[in-house]
């Protein structure tokens, strides 16, 4: 990143004796789409408002373009919002709530006029200006909420959860909706979501947040496969951690002993080079069974459980006195419970995401 567009050193949040926010840095290129990724706490929702305005960091700098704007008011700063409760007004058609913004920046009648239905033509709400909010469905208020951050042409649109009220079906089409319009538009969005799906679906990079610290960020494939903290394996997707023993050591390949007593063979990761216990994740879905091809971390398990789930079937296998959780394509052979398989997984998928002092199992 040559230039970063929106810049965040060392920025605290403090409530009393409670710290949100901690010492955090972040940079967003331009036109970029960044997801803050996390559960309920993590302090990705109060940099989001800081950011936009509602919040003041205790201390630390935010910049846009270079420029800081810590002390701008909400309305100074060229940023449309898009809240999880849409925020509309009932007593408002769906044109005139997407106008309202237009209307405080005392843009002309005629102006504003052209603008709102070029936008409403764009979340394919064009047919329906003269409604009330009432009289749209959830997806449908929430993309008169998009059009009405949109409208005044912002710099930057932030996002809080606004996919989250929505069923299933409807969340999906919107998130593919939403990238779209930063793709078309070239907008800088901030998107905050606790749903590591959504993160993955609709991001350029994901910043996964923990305890106000952003404890690794990067595009949604570095994210998935190559998590650096054992945090960041379980939050994003399913994974199997396992504590283990370093035996030896050889340009970035590791030959590992689990607590359970497997030998597996690793790479080591960025930063793993000196630590003589490691914890490692394997994605449930790298591990293949009775797959004659795969010759490397080969393992005899016991299947102990299997569930149908769709578009791949759940089970919990055990090798020895270790359970391992393996996501199995419906189409190859099905295992049933109770029988004895052959499991094995590339070393490139045992990955190494942190030291490991004591002991810990799998579930």
């Amino acid at each position: 990143m040559d230039q970063p567009f929106i810049s965040f050193r060392q920025v605290t949040k403090r409530y009393h004796a409670l710290t949100v926010v901690d010492h955090l840095d972040l940079d967003i290129a331009r036109g970029e789409f960044v997801s803050l990724l996390g559960p309920s706490g993590s302090g990705k929702t109060t940099l989001l408002m800081m950011l936009a305005g509602f919040e003041q960091p205790t201390s630390g700098s935010i910049l846009v373009d270079g420029r800081r704007i810590d002390e701008l008011p909400p309305y100074k700063r060229d940023m449309g919002v898009v809240f999880q409760n849409y925020a509309l007004f009932p007593h408002m058609s769906v044109a005139d709530n997407v106008a309202f913004p237009l209307k405080m920046r005392g843009v002309p009648k005629a102006a504003i006029s052209e603008r709102v239905m070029r936008v409403l033509d764009m979340v394919k709400l064009k047919t329906m200006a003269t409604r009330k909010p009432a009289q749209l469905s959830g997806g449908q208020q929430q993309r008169v909420a998009l059009a009405r951050a949109l409208v005044f042409e912002p710099q930057v649109i932030l996002m809080d959860e606004p996919l989250g009220a929505l069923d299933k079906k409807l969340r999906e089409q919107m998130q593919l909706d939403i990238r779209d319009l930063h793709r078309r538009l070239g907008l800088t969005i901030v998107f905050v979501t606790h749903d590591q799906h959504e993160a993955l679906t609709m991001s350029d990079r994901i910043a996964v947040f923990n305890h106000g610290r952003i404890e690794q960020i990067g595009t949604p494939r570095d994210i998935y496969d190559l998590p650096q903290t054992s945090f960041v394996a379980e939050f994003i997707g399913e994974t199997n951690l396992l504590p283990c023993t370093v035996a030896e050591r050889s340009q970035g390949a590791l030959r590992l002993t689990t607590d359970s007593g497997l030998t597996l063979s690793a790479h080591a990761g960025p930063g793993r080079s000196d630590e003589a216990r490691v914890q490692i994740s394997i994605r449930p879905e790298a591990i293949r069974i009775n797959d004659s091809s795969m010759t490397a971390n080969g393992l005899t398990a016991r299947i102990v459980d299997a569930v149908y789930v769709g578009d791949h079937i759940r089970l919990i296998a055990e090798a020895g006195s270790q359970r391992l959780i393996i996501k199995s394509d419906r189409a190859s052979r099905a295992a049933d419970v109770g029988d004895e398989v052959a499991i094995s997984f590339a070393p490139s998928d045992v990955w190494v995401v942190g030291a490991c002092d004591g002991q810990m199992s799998n579930a």
